[in-house]
């Protein structure tokens, strides 16, 4: 089955298809490095980093190019702020994207250029569009005239030349003298006091944000490229700011075959916004809930789709994936040789539960793989790698001998790995997960005095004694301490 896409420049699903047989140019817009990243850009990089993988498992060679905007007002104005040094603040929060990514299993991409090494690629283009009439000098930069050519505006929105709002996007306003029409967006920025600057033929200032990816895909991919990836309210003006400066600088057209966007994350139905107090940045989510557990949230969706993220979400993810973990766990300790024997042949029909559940799990990883070719649809693949949890479960419930056990517990780590690990990426390593989990220094530090809390506790529900009982479960509430009475007695765990 051909992998199926939504292209956002179509408004359709489509068959994807490469410029050259077998490889993929794939380019996503990276981040401003004026802060460290927030959830908004935890969706982003794993939607992609979804679409990466999938296609590499799909046989492709894909060169994953991603950027990183070292330079911009917001990060002249968080340097200004802080009182320090821009180039500092932006080695940081390189260095903090890294530790967020890798936190959650995000494969790195190729190659991540940086716009401060591009600026001479950007003046080379920008002074071709203004040979070619597509921009013009003014007394605080140069601006792409948009109505040099009007028939490429709103190509991934839709929307009319004429209707767009004044300003839209705040990057594209530039209130400067001399710019002729508000949808005009700036490929040069002149030199303003204390801001770092480069030389020019148009003086000393800097890139505009929009040129920068132009430069960089074309430095990597050349006229044309297979996908172009980012946020969806990087569609305009960012995207289509795009289109209009490869298109009208090289001639060529589409400069990219395949655009795709990823949609919003809300925070318990509101649009996360530091005005409201529901920002998190990835660093902070990260000291309430596991990394694997948020990436399981956010993959839990169609890429598409936008996602309320809630309580509610994440106690949902954690409890899935942790049953994934527990069946990868138990099967990799089910195996007892290197080189376990053949299974028998996958078989509906069988008399026999486990040529039953074979077929039935083969069914399911079919499943999987046609969720991940229609338009990487994460959601469906991971309902597929729930199902054959609970079958890998009865399987290993259903009284196989230990030969069968042995094969059949090879079986599964494989299924899995290839699907919750290679796709997913929401397996750890079968080193860490082998490993004993550690203790919680907290826990072992009241430990004694809690069980001799709980000792006290049961000899009063014993003896009737329900104020004491009361007084106890408030003390280890205090504490931080949950209990659960279970039949083989009180089990605790820190809250």
């Amino acid at each position: 089955m051909p992998i199926r896409l939504h292209d956002t420049r179509r408004r359709e699903k489509v068959t994807f298809s490469t410029m050259e047989p077998g490889k993929v140019s794939m380019y996503v817009c990276g981040v401003t490095v004026y802060d460290r990243c927030h959830l908004g850009h935890a969706r982003c990089y794993l939607a992609f980093d979804l679409i990466h993988r999938w296609l590499e498992s799909s046989g492709y060679d894909v060169h994953y190019v991603q950027n990183f905007t070292d330079i911009d007002d917001k990060i002249i104005h968080r340097a200004n702020e802080l009182g320090g040094d821009w180039e500092k603040l932006v080695e940081d929060n390189i260095a903090g994207y890294y530790e967020d990514m890798d936190a959650l299993n995000i494969l790195r991409a190729d190659d991540y250029p940086r716009c401060t090494e591009y600026v001479d690629d950007m003046i080379r283009i920008t002074k071709d569009l203004i040979k070619k009439g597509h921009a013009y000098q003014t007394d605080d930069g140069v601006y792409f005239h948009i109505e040099s050519a009007p028939e490429k505006y709103g190509e991934l929105t839709g929307q009319n030349i004429e209707a767009v709002r004044s300003g839209a996007g705040g990057r594209v306003d530039g209130t400067g003298s001399g710019k002729r029409d508000h949808k005009d967006f700036a490929l040069w920025k002149s030199a303003k006091p204390g801001e770092p600057t480069w030389e020019s033929p148009w003086g000393p200032g800097r890139p505009g944000w929009h040129i920068e990816c132009t430069a960089m895909s074309m430095d990597y991919f050349g006229d044309q490229f297979d996908i172009h990836g980012g946020g969806h309210d990087l569609r305009f003006p960012h995207h289509e700011a795009e289109i209009f400066q490869a298109e009208c600088h090289t001639g060529c057209s589409p400069v990219v075959q395949h655009w795709l966007h990823n949609g919003f994350v809300n925070i318990d139905g509101e649009k996360m916004s530091k005005s409201l107090g529901n920002f998190w940045t990835i660093q902070d989510i990260l000291q309430q809930v596991d990394s694997m557990v948020l990436r399981f949230a956010l993959i839990n969706a169609h890429y598409r789709s936008p996602i309320d993220m809630n309580e509610a979400l994440l106690k949902d993810a954690e409890r899935n994936y942790n049953k994934v973990l527990d069946t990868y766990v138990k099967s990799l300790k089910k195996r007892t040789t290197l080189h376990p024997v053949s299974l028998p042949k996958p078989d509906f029909s069988s008399p026999q539960n486990l040529p039953r559940s074979l077929a039935m799990l083969e069914k399911m990883g079919e499943g999987f793989a046609q969720a991940m070719d229609d338009d990487f649809n994460s959601r469906e693949a991971i309902a597929k790698v729930l199902g054959a949890v609970r079958e890998i479960g009865k399987t290993f419930d259903g009284g196989l001998d230990e030969t069968d056990l042995d094969a059949f517990a090879h079986y599964a780590v494989d299924w899995l790995e290839e699907t919750a690990g290679a796709v997913l990426g929401i397996l750890p390593s079968r080193e860490m997960a082998m490993a004993e989990p550690e203790e919680d220094p907290r826990r072992v530090e009241i430990a004694d005095e809690v069980e001799q809390l709980l000792d006290a506790r049961a000899v009063a529900r014993s003896s009737k004694d329900w104020a004491k009982a009361d007084e106890i479960r408030d003390r280890l509430s205090e504490m931080g301490v949950v209990v659960t009475d279970t039949p083989d007695g009180p089990s605790w765990d820190l809250s």
